[in-house]
């Protein structure tokens, strides 16, 4: 793993940009091994993901560990509780976070220093660390989100080749739910022509459920294409997808956003199974749950008659 250098580590969150409402985000990585063949952080406009760049090789922050206690001792005693978001840029849980555990050294430093935190992650990995989100759950909020795109390992091993297996990630689910982790999935992104089935979305749903998941969160039918990430998801389609490429050009263009031509039918079986299944699906009632946790309230799930 090679270094870069770093001046700060914990940057506030962009007001009413950040999904969970979180006050701050760190990423100790940069660039992904998990190769999915959608990721928008290999977009241009991010510069980790330039075309001249190799962003399946991960670098880590230069001193992170270091700066991370820095800026937390330099908060003002008067400052509210900050909650922290990690995984936005690159997966907090990369391959080689086995072996350095710069991630969970991090999440010590959130411990000892009464932080909240919320992961996004599609690594199994994430169970490892059990140990401290319970310790950072009992003083502060802790949310972790998994990422699941499709329901079949088979499917899943074609645009997220180098990640734990969906089997694998909803049993991490279900470790983490056993201890009392409030935790959930993202089912995002939803690629047009591939996952976007009515089959793939009750499936997900149901197996979120199975393994006790508090949410299923899908923030949009579809996906983003920008320079960077198009070229890649076009070179992949071509090879695991022929002919797609072709459907997607013709339909699309240079559009940002590439929605589902079935986006209203997926959202209205997404809302109809997440109330069948008495789980939380909009952002808003998700936050007001995790964040409950910092108050030492035990999580209810809503009844049907609670949701929209």
């Amino acid at each position: 793993m090679k270094y870069i250098p770093a001046k700060k580590m914990i940057l506030p969150a962009a007001s009413g940009s950040d999904l969970f409402g979180n006050t701050h985000t760190m990423n100790i990585y940069r660039g992904c091994s998990h190769g999915c063949i959608y990721c928008d952080s290999r977009s241009e406009c991010y510069k980790s993901g330039r075309l001249d760049d190799d962003f399946s090789e991960i670098y880590a922050k230069e001193n992170a560990l270091l700066l991370i206690e820095q800026e937390l001792k330099a908060r003002r005693k008067s400052s509210p509780k900050m909650i922290i978001g990690t995984g936005s840029m690159s997966d907090p849980y990369n391959v080689c976070e086995a072996e350095f555990e710069l991630t969970r050294s991090a999440l010590s430093l959130f411990n000892k220093h009464k932080c909240g935190i919320s992961v996004i992650t599609k690594s199994a990995l994430v169970t490892r660390d059990i140990d401290i989100y319970s310790e950072i759950q009992s003083h502060s909020p802790v949310n972790i989100g998994i990422t699941i795109t499709a329901a079949r390992d088979d499917v899943c091993q074609k645009i997220e080749p180098n990640v734990s297996t969906t089997s694998d990630r909803l049993n991490a689910i279900k470790e983490l739910a056993d201890a009392d982790i409030f935790s959930g999935i993202h089912m995002n992104p939803v690629l047009p022509k591939i996952t976007d089935t009515i089959e793939n979305v009750k499936t997900i749903i149901e197996k979120a459920a199975e393994n006790n998941a508090k949410y299923v969160l899908c923030y949009g039918f579809g996906l983003t294409l920008r320079d960077g990430n198009r070229e890649y998801y076009y070179e992949n389609l071509d090879k695991h997808y022929p002919g797609l490429k072709e459907y997607y050009t013709k339909k699309y263009g240079m559009k940002y956003s590439c929605q589902c031509d079935s986006a209203k039918e997926l959202f209205a079986v997404f809302k109809h199974e997440c109330n069948r299944h008495n789980l939380l699906y909009k952002s808003e009632d998700i936050n007001a749950a995790w964040k409950k946790q910092k108050q030492g309230q035990k999580q209810e799930q809503k009844s049907l008659g609670d949701f929209g």
